[in-house]
């Protein structure tokens, strides 16, 4: 359950404290977490979340609850949902939260090493940008120096 904890950040309580009903139908869930239920049926379609069905109802329980909570801070953390899904099958598939947590540390790595490498490259940018600015604002006061027409075209 740690792992589980670690990817949720502490925030998701046990299932067994929940007072909440035990199950949901795809509006209550879409309601509950602004998505739209296009966005649920997605993220089931792609294999984060399976509700039971009840005739042509889909029903979802506190498992794929959670999952959703899982899922919206996943992308919140910028992950790719097949990164999400790769975490949320080793919760399912073991009883060791050691696999999970291991894969969720190379994971978080992983972006916080891509996101370093946004922050570089934006670094550069703006400083070009500074430096063009700066060009631009020079040949200006110069084209003004030698021009001795004001802004509207009279001589000074």
């Amino acid at each position: 359950m740690l792992a589980h904890a670690a990817f949720c950040g502490g925030k998701c309580a046990p299932m067994s404290s929940r007072t909440q009903p035990s199950s949901y139908s795809i509006s209550d869930l879409a309601k509950e977490f602004a998505l739209t239920t296009r966005a649920i049926r997605f993220y089931e379609d792609e294999g984060l979340l399976t509700p039971t069905r009840s005739g042509r109802s889909r029903v979802y329980g506190e498992r794929e609850r959670v999952r959703i909570k899982l899922v919206l801070r996943g992308k919140r953390l910028g992950l790719s949902l097949s990164e999400i899904r790769e975490l949320l099958d080793l919760y399912d598939a073991t009883s060791s939260e050691r696999p999970q947590l291991v894969k969720f540390l190379e994971v978080l790595a992983a972006r916080r090493a891509m996101l370093a490498q946004q922050q570089e490259d934006i670094a550069i940018v703006l400083a070009e940008i500074d430096s063009l600015e700066r060009q631009c604002r020079r040949r200006l006061r110069q084209s003004a120096d030698a021009d001795p027409k004001d802004q509207h075209g009279m001589t000074r």
